[in-house]
């Protein structure tokens, strides 16, 4: 079983703390009586998706010994206009840096995390549209 809390410190500020023992501090704008001094919990769930399939793809090249200099996961997600302000569809974006990088196995490394590895992908996918597309050596 997997456990966290949400500590309160004031207005719509907390510090949460789980298995892990890290703190996350999460808090709103100051115009909803935050602080601005932390991460919007609803922000947290992007977090957890792109560091879930990272941590995945990064271990299955890293396996296939396909060397890449960098490597970013970017997580978008549109959010319905009425309340509550759920997350509608969501996209991921792989980035990868290096030369001659083999995308037959980027594409196998995505396939595995998505299908099998990535438990966030999996919980997501059951409430909204997931898309995936990938980019080799992308300008800044």
């Amino acid at each position: 079983m997997a456990k966290v809390k949400a500590i309160h410190i004031k207005g719509v500020t907390f510090m949460g703390v789980g298995d892990s023992k890290s703190w996350v501090p999460m808090d709103g704008p100051e115009s909803f009586g935050g602080s601005d001094s932390g991460v919007r919990p609803k922000e947290l769930i992007l977090h957890s998706l792109a560091g879930c399939t990272g941590s995945d793809v990064a271990s299955i090249l890293n396996k296939m010994r396909l060397p890449f200099t960098r490597f970013e996961v970017a997580v978008s997600a549109d959010m319905a206009d009425e309340h509550p302000k759920v997350f509608t569809k969501m996209e991921i974006v792989y980035k990868f840096w290096g030369e001659n990088l083999d995308t037959s196995k980027i594409e196998r490394a995505i396939d595995l995390s998505e299908n099998t590895y990535c438990a966030v992908n999996a919980m997501l996918s059951k409430a909204m549209p997931i898309t995936t597309r990938y980019e080799i050596n992308p300008a800044e």
